[in-house]
């Protein structure tokens, strides 16, 4: 066993071996392995595991400098939370619970905590080992254009690619934007036709309704259901079709969200991340299924989350310009517009840049006046937008249990499996605001079919009472109101997460059963005319089966899950090296997805952000954008 001497001089032996078994004996518990198996245990499989762990640990425990204490921290907080979900989601999809007096549990959590929390550490410190070799061959002559040569390079192109390169560089960049967009929607044309008019789906026949009655609500955004519906009947008014009013409205997202996604690649291009990347995120925008999913699909998402995209790259120029970013007019209008335009199409959104705006104007020291003015201007014309289109709408305030999903959910599941410990008083306090007929719909990871049933004006009329009684309830239930918030959100952080929420629903042309993880259909009024049956059969099976999960690897691309740990390791990254521009756009990602994990479920769309982000997180480890 080998001796790691610290620089103060003193030796300490590792127990490599010993830290290897411990892993292994707990690795069942952070595994997603159905009932009693002897897979690593009585198996060559475990001696396999063994021999990986020490040899991976052994390496993780080198270093060439000493590490400080906030490094460290880092870096085995990091490694905690990811045991800790890895366990709690293994037990929550084998057993739809958490068993927290499981002493081996917390064992596992603890063993590979720390496991991971090398791990981690020599993971930042190999990158950042790397990014400082770059820094330094840059320094001696390697600029942007040998960077950009080396795709073409590695793959036998140099002779042809050369040519192709000084045609390319040598068009305007509006030219080079007009292909790039064309490009993007040629991508996306064939599926457009395989699933024509496209996906209409995730509420959109209640937001079309919404138009038609003159009967408006602020459950949905208004400013996505005017133009929702606005588009589509006004087409149908033209050509006596919903499906060419379907298609309008898709063809044009298609058009805003190439338009977007052109924009952040000439983005990476002022931050002169390599050519080579950029070519291979205009092909991840063009091909990868859940961006081609959402480009093509009428929900709201699709359109908040490009602008949230949007207003990432001008957290990330604002943060690195700082006073220079007031200049001029153009920077900050493009920060208000991107800003606003996000808030009005997902409520969380507005929650989550309301709390950004403190560590904005913390961020931003030598102009603190001018960033509170912009923010405020912001947060005036968003208020002004959406309570002005809810007054000259009429819109009815759809009440209060989309905020109070969590509660709603908590207090359904102790009723389902701990009715018996409640009091008669109880009993009928909690029937004034959810009814008996209510509780029996509970489902355990979607608050849907309960929350509907809740009684608003009782709510209203009494919200102390309605608090004190899930306070009550909470005091003797802690771990059942824990499992059912849980429960609804585990996707969003459990990388082996299987996305079936809907199972067993019937919706208009199908019944969810293995998997939930796109809508796929069109609603009323349209109906599906697919052009090309082969490839809409394609998607219909990426979004109702279990088809990608089955592939190893390529399965966690499709894991929001996963992907929540690629940005939180690579935030981890930043911190580490003291990356302080990148704490705005991963704060903004972060408080995102906090509001979502307080919803009624776990799906994609969500946290749709995590994949169109996903080039422009990875391009830290190129040029720190």
């Amino acid at each position: 066993m080998k001796m790691y001497k610290k620089k103060s001089g003193s030796k300490k032996i590792w127990p490599v071996p010993l830290l290897a078994f411990g892993g292994t004996l707990c690795l069942p518990y952070i595994l997603n392995l159905k009932g009693e198996t002897l897979v690593i245990s009585n198996s060559w499989f475990g001696v396999f595991i063994w021999a990986v762990l020490c040899l991976s640990t052994e390496k993780a425990l080198e270093r060439k400098k000493a590490r400080d204490r906030r490094e460290k921290a880092a870096a085995y907080v990091l490694g905690f939370l990811f045991s800790l979900c890895l366990a709690f989601g293994a037990s929550l999809e084998q057993a739809e619970n958490v068993d927290f007096g499981n002493g081996m549990m917390w064992l596992s959590v603890a063993v590979w905590g720390f496991i991971f929390g090398l791990w981690i550490g020599k993971g930042w410190e190999i990158l950042g080992e790397r990014a400082d070799q770059k820094k330094e061959a840059e320094g001696h002559g390697k600029g942007e254009k040998c960077q950009g040569n080396r795709f073409l390079r590695l793959n036998g192109w140099k002779r042809k690619g050369k040519g192709w390169i000084e045609k390319w560089d040598g068009l305007s960049g509006k030219k080079r934007a007009g292909l790039l967009f064309c490009f993007f929607l040629l991508c996306w044309l064939p599926v457009f036709l395989a699933v024509y008019p496209g996906f209409f789906v995730y509420d959109a026949q209640d937001e079309l309704i919404q138009v038609q009655t003159r009967n408006f609500t602020t459950h949905h955004p208004l400013p996505h259901v005017l133009l929702l519906g606005g588009v589509i009947l006004g087409v149908h008014k033209l050509t006596g079709s919903y499906n060419a009013g379907i298609g309008v409205y898709t063809f044009l997202q298609m058009c805003l969200l190439a338009a977007v996604f052109t924009y952040v690649i000439a983005y990476m291009g002022k931050c002169r991340v390599r050519r080579g990347f950029r070519v291979m995120t205009a092909f991840y925008f063009g091909f990868f299924p859940v961006i081609v999913m959402f480009a093509l699909c009428s929900a709201k998402d699709g359109i908040f989350t490009a602008a949230m995209l949007l207003l990432l790259t001008a957290l990330d120029e604002m943060a690195k310009e700082k006073e220079n970013y007031f200049t001029g007019w153009k920077k900050p209008l493009f920060f208000a517009c991107s800003a606003v335009v996000m808030m009005c199409f997902r409520h969380n959104g507005m929650y989550a840049f309301l709390v950004l705006s403190l560590p904005v104007l913390f961020y931003m020291k030598g102009c603190r006046k001018k960033t509170g003015a912009l923010l405020g201007m912001i947060f005036a014309l968003y208020f002004l937008i959406s309570a002005g289109l809810a007054g000259i709408l009429n819109a009815e305030d759809p009440g209060n249990q989309e905020m109070l999903t969590v509660p709603i959910q908590q207090l359904a599941r102790v009723y389902r499996y701990d009715r018996e410990s409640l009091s008669r008083e109880d009993e009928e306090t909690l029937y004034e605001i959810l009814p008996q007929e209510a509780l029996r719909f509970y489902a355990p990871k979607v608050s849907d079919g309960v929350k509907i049933w809740f009684q608003n004006s009782a709510f209203a009329a009494d919200p102390v009472k309605y608090g004190r009684l899930w306070m009550k309830i909470g005091m003797k239930h802690p771990f059942t109101y824990l499992n059912a918030w849980f429960m609804t959100s585990y996707g969003f952080w459990y990388p082996d997460t299987v996305i079936d929420v809907y199972r067993g629903n019937s919706v208009f042309t199908f019944t969810y059963e293995d998997s939930s993880y796109f809508g796929y259909e069109v609603e009323q009024p349209g109906t599906r005319e697919s052009k090309l049956p082969w490839l809409n059969e394609w998607y219909r099976k990426l979004s109702l089966e279990i088809t990608q999960q089955k592939v190893p690897l390529l399965s966690m691309l499709f894991s929001p899950g996963f992907l929540f740990w690629i940005f939180a390791f690579t935030a981890g990254y930043a911190f580490y090296r003291k990356e302080e521009s990148l704490f705005l756009p991963f704060a903004m990602i972060l408080l995102v997805w906090l509001t979502v994990i307080l919803g009624p479920t776990y799906l994609p769309r969500y946290v749709l952000v995590l994949w169109f982000a996903l080039p422009g997180v990875l391009a830290v480890y190129e040029h720190g954008l």
